[in-house]
């Protein structure tokens, strides 16, 4: 049964969180937290609940990828049923990456603070000095007569980062801080309320836009990506009124992009064919 007192093991949630209705289920080992999330959904449970869990065996990035988190790193998913719009729900990757952001500011050393740089990278990763910290995947169910079910996944490398990827991959251990999930939890339930209130169902998305914006990875820089069996190469623009991605190209075009892997820098093309 889910914790309804907002404290089940050594993670609890914010004060604000509580005394804006979030509940907390953690688990000392799970799955995956998205999956836990959206069964909580299609057997009944009305969301603002919080799924978490400091080691995750079978957990899912974008695209079908796995996303492992050994023991210590932070697997937190938050569900939420409303009668969402998809595209507006889609938005809220968005908040989720802010909220990140804040989180781990938070709970970074000052002197670490100084000397790095947090940035958000279109359209669902935290990066530390240009390196993969957190992941952010929306997955969603449609609750016949209820709206939407949507699990919002967060899972942050607080102890160890995966090895073998195709970019590099950092953690907050590696960087000196040795601050634990429940720490970085703590701070990530009071981030998101004042996101999520900033989103205000959608209506507040040109402010999330402008925050998000403020934090950018890349903007102005070269970039590339695949599109069904082309690579698009240009600049990273902006994001727009949606928070889609806009390609500047060489010839000028404009192209506005909903989903895709992103690669930055001189050998973006590179990355993007291989």
């Amino acid at each position: 049964m889910p914790d309804t007192t907002g404290s089940t093991g050594h993670f609890a949630l914010a004060p604000v969180a509580l005394m804006q209705g979030y509940r907390l289920e953690t688990f000392p080992v799970v799955g995956s937290t998205n999956a836990e999330a959206l069964a909580a959904a299609n057997a009944g449970d009305a969301g603002h609940i919080w799924f978490v869990s400091p080691r995750q065996e079978s957990g899912r990035g974008r695209r079908g990828r796995t996303w492992v988190a050994p023991e210590g790193n932070l697997a937190a998913t938050l569900l939420l049923v409303e009668r969402f719009e998809p595209a507006i729900a889609a938005t809220l990757g968005f908040v989720a990456g802010l909220a990140l952001a804040d989180a781990v500011e938070a709970v970074l050393p000052p002197d670490i603070a100084a000397r790095v740089k947090l940035a958000l990278k279109w359209p669902n990763d935290v990066l530390i000095d240009g390196a993969k910290l957190s992941g952010i995947l929306l997955e969603s169910t449609i609750l016949p007569g209820r709206g939407l079910g949507l699990a919002i996944g967060m899972g942050t490398n607080v102890v160890g980062a995966p090895e073998g990827l195709p970019y590099p991959a950092a953690s907050l251990r590696a960087l000196g801080c040795n601050v634990d999930a429940a720490t970085l939890f703590l701070a990530l339930s009071d981030a998101w309320c004042n996101y999520y209130r900033i989103w205000d169902g959608g209506r507040g998305l040109p402010a999330i836009r402008s925050n998000w914006l403020r934090r950018a990875h890349g903007v102005g820089e070269p970039v590339a990506m695949r599109l069904n069996e082309r690579i698009v190469e240009g600049l990273f623009e902006t994001i727009d009124s949606d928070c889609r991605l806009v390609i500047r190209e060489d010839d000028g075009t404009r192209l506005t992009v909903t989903a895709g892997d992103v690669y930055f820098g001189t050998a973006a093309s590179i990355k993007a064919v291989s």
